[in-house]
């Protein structure tokens, strides 16, 4: 099969094209012919050498059809959607026309829409939906900031928070990017800065905050919530230094709550993928609820131009790769 491997650690000219053994069925995986998958962050993370762990194949999600499993808990010729589970960090993952994930990270997700937005959906809407529903706890009515909200990842959450009802501010460092937030649903866009708790008029009264930013923000994110008020800290734009001296009990926020989710444990017995209804946001993405089209579409010769463009920042959204 056709494979793109990392090389050596460095730029985009460190994904390499080459030939692998096709991967072999093994009880409790589903070996998937791939038909698309979306860039990440993370895979030009693994790519830099910046990650604890980087596979030979990177790519952590991937949407096709069943090519096999001989559990027998999917059948061949299905449309599944394959996510986390090592891919890309322990074992190969989707940059490649075939890969084996775990079954407990393959979820069935049929439906009509094209491979290229399928592949939008799988890692940045699950990933969204848990950090809204499952850590945020997010009802009709509430107060919401996201913060980062022009990423693929923070899109999709703007997306769902607002069909559930809840009442949305997002923020950009690009005032140019607050018609597409407004467009989406946001009530308004704030400028994205560091001690955005000091210049938001609802600060002390928020429900929950989105904070997709990082470390940098996340403690001026606790400050903005009511007494009971969550936050929760689910990426870093802001980029992956730690906290400075970090101190609990000089820099919280009293009586708020700190969660964190990352994407990682998707598949594991506390975080099983079918928690996440794929099936049902897909059909919604199907009837317009939802804008999940990505915003560029590569083909598989052009992974290294895909990592040039995230890493310029230039994507605008989630950008896909198809297989063809």
């Amino acid at each position: 099969m056709r494979a793109i491997v990392i090389e050596r650690f460095g730029g985009p000219e460190c994904l390499v094209y080459t030939e692998l053994p096709d991967p072999e069925p093994v009880a409790g995986q589903v070996v998937i012919d791939i038909k698309a998958f979306g860039i990440n962050h993370a895979e030009m993370h693994m790519r830099r050498g910046e990650w604890a762990e980087a596979a030979k194949v990177s790519g952590i999600e991937c949407v096709g059809l069943v090519k096999a499993c001989p559990g027998g808990e999917f059948p061949v010729g299905a449309k599944v959607a394959a996510l986390m589970g090592g891919l890309g960090r322990t074992i190969n993952g989707s940059y490649a026309e075939l890969t084996r994930a775990p079954v407990s990270n393959v979820a069935l997700i049929e439906s009509d829409l094209p491979w290229e937005q399928l592949a939008a959906i799988p890692e940045t809407y699950a990933t969204a939906w848990t950090c809204l529903f499952r850590n945020l706890e997010i009802e009709p009515g509430q107060r919401l900031v996201i913060r980062g909200a022009t990423s693929s990842f923070g899109q999709a959450a703007l997306g769902m928070a607002v069909n559930a009802g809840a009442r949305v501010i997002a923020t950009s460092r690009n005032p140019e990017r607050f018609a597409l937030l407004e467009e989406l649903g946001a009530e308004r866009a704030e400028r994205e800065v560091l001690d955005l708790s000091r210049h938001i008029a609802e600060a002390k009264q928020l429900d929950a905050v989105l904070d997709l930013v990082g470390n940098s923000t996340i403690l001026d994110s606790l400050d903005m919530l009511r007494r009971g008020g969550r936050a929760c800290l689910a990426g870093w734009l802001g980029g992956l230094d730690p906290i400075a001296d970090f101190n609990p009990l000089l820099q919280m926020a009293s009586g708020v709550y700190l969660t964190f989710f990352g994407s990682f444990v998707f598949g594991t017995p506390g975080f099983p993928l079918s928690d996440v209804p794929l099936q049902e946001i897909a059909e919604q993405v199907a009837q317009g609820r939802l804008k999940a089209r990505p915003s560029r579409v590569f083909g598989f010769e052009e992974v290294r131009e895909a990592h040039r463009v995230m890493e310029a920042n230039e994507a605008r959204g989630k950008m896909v790769v198809v297989n063809a």
